[in-house]
Formats: C-alpha cells, structure tokens, sequence
C-alpha cells in the first residue's frame, strides 16, 4: 500500500474535494483521481461518493482512514527519529490552535523556532476550542493551544500563556484619553460582540457580571464571527467591543484605536498547552514544546 496514494486519500478526506487535495499536495485532479481508484482496487472497497463537487467517505472509507492517519504520522515520526538521531531536527509538526493564540501569539514563536530549525515544516489549523481538543485526541495535531480546559482524562492542560481582554474604542471616541471608565457606563454605548460560543465573549461577560453588569443590558449593535471583523467595525466607528489585548496592541500603538482601562476590573485570561495523555512525543513535537516554554516570559494570568 503506497504511501503517497494514502497522503492523497487523506487529504480528499479532509477537504472534501477532489479538486482542494489536488491544489494541497501538488498534484493534477486526474492524477489524484488515478490514486483513489487504484486504492479502491487494492483494498476492494469503494472508499469515497462523489457527490456533485463534494467528496465524501464511505463507511470502508472512515475505517481506512483512520488507519491512514495512523501510519502516516509513524512514518513522519520515525523520518524525524532519523534526523534527531543525525543531529538535525526536521519533519512536520501539525498544531491545533484556538482563534487568538493560532493567530496573534504562535506565529512568533514558530518564527523564532524556524530561525534554529530551518528545514521544519509547521502545519497550524484554527478552529475552536472543542475540535482542537478532538483533533488532539485523534492524532491530527501533536499539541493544542487552547483557551480553556474541561475534565478529560484522555487530555492534559498545562497554562502556558498569559492574555489579558481590554476595552478598546475608536480613535476619536470620547473616552479616548480617559484614565479610566467605570463598569456601568458599557451598558450606555453601541456594543460590538463576538459570536456566542465564542471564548472572548464567555470570558468577557464572565468579568462583566462579577463586577455588577449584567451582559444582557449591553446595547449589542453587531455579532461578529471574528476577532478581526470586531476590530475593523471599531475602527469604523461602528462601536466599542472588549478583546484580547494581544489583537489590538498594533492598532492600539499606531493610533487607530484607543484602549481604555475599565475601573477596578482586570480581565485576566490564560491559555493551555493540551496533549494527548500517555502519547510519547515526536523529538520536533518536544523541541517545539520546550521552544515554547524557554521563550514564552509570559507570568501566567491569577486565577479568578
């Protein structure tokens, strides 16, 4: 069973297209077709429908899978045994990340990391908290970086990044320059929110109703599905919103929004390392996790 053809029925797998695997690994779509049929003649079983542009597993295809997932991430652990073992570090690693960690702290780090490892290859994929943890879990990401934690024993959380969620305005607002804004007058200005279910807005509101303001008085102008979406509408005046200081620090120190402190309220928020228990670590997967530790001079968040 050829490697490359399971690397190929994988990538259909997950992206649900002929088309998306092709542009992914390189390849022609008549070539990637080539594959998935010689794969279906070698284990005798129709491994995917197609279904109009969409491309899905059958059941043989979910049980091969699984397996291909399996012995291509052995593959690639023992390629970067090989490289340990050589004195070279190189391979690919696949993260999972949460929204703000995957784009507002990691990037640093895997560029720092990629300076002493040149030839490392560094897969990250943003999702949610719950499917990175899944992710986890399954094989496709060796570490997570998550905003929170849940009981799973399967699982193990270390805090590993501190984040701190703060009050940002546009420019020319009235609070701008204030030294601070008590807690009571955010029920007073067009509010700009993030999607529920999302972590910076389950944290926000959290510190907003111990400190007396219940959320549902927030004159919510707009949801919006995306860290970034809340910043532009900001800086369009659209109206106030409560992020991760790690996401407004440019604008913030460019002048193209103002952050204001919010009185005796401070918005603490940690971030966790998760891997799967009992797993034995790749040697890149373990270079990468003390890369992280050794630079990150982040104090870890109180614990309110």
């Amino acid at each position: 069973m050829d490697l490359r053809r399971l690397e190929v029925f994988c990538k259909v797998v997950e992206l649900g297209s002929f088309t998306k695997a092709a542009e992914s690994v390189l390849l022609s779509q008549p070539t990637i077709s080539e594959h998935i049929r010689t794969l279906e003649e070698l284990v005798g079983e129709q491994l995917v429908d197609r279904l109009g542009r969409e491309v899905l597993p059958t059941q043989a295809g979910r049980i091969l899978y699984e397996y291909a997932r399996k012995i291509l991430a052995l593959k690639e652990e023992a390629l970067q045994a090989l490289a340990s073992y050589r004195g070279n570090l190189a391979g690919t690693l696949h993260l999972g990340a949460s929204t703000i960690p995957g784009t507002y702290v990691l990037p640093r780090f895997i560029g720092t990391f990629k300076k002493e490892h040149p030839q490392v290859q560094i897969r990250v994929h943003i999702a949610n908290t719950a499917n990175v943890a899944e992710g986890v879990l399954d094989g496709r990401h060796e570490l997570g970086l998550v905003g929170s934690q849940w009981k799973d024993r399967r699982l193990h959380f270390h805090q590993i990044f501190s984040d701190e969620l703060v009050l940002a305005v546009p420019r020319d607002h009235r609070w701008s320059g204030r030294p601070s804004v008590a807690v009571e007058e955010l029920a007073q200005e067009p509010f700009i929110a993030r999607h529920r279910g999302s972590g910076t807005r389950m944290v926000a509101y959290h510190y907003l109703e111990k400190h007396g303001l219940d959320p549902r008085r927030l004159k919510v102008v707009a949801e919006m599905g995306s860290t970034e979406a809340v910043r532009q509408s900001i800086k369009a005046g659209i109206g106030v919103s409560i992020l991760s200081r790690q996401a407004v620090a440019e604008d913030a120190a460019h002048g193209l929004l103002a952050l204001v402190p919010l009185q005796e309220v401070v918005m603490k928020r940690p971030f966790f390392l998760v891997k799967r228990r009992g797993r034995q670590p790749s040697p890149l997967g373990a270079a990468f996790e003390a890369h992280l530790k050794r630079h990150n001079h982040t104090q870890p968040p109180s614990q309110d």
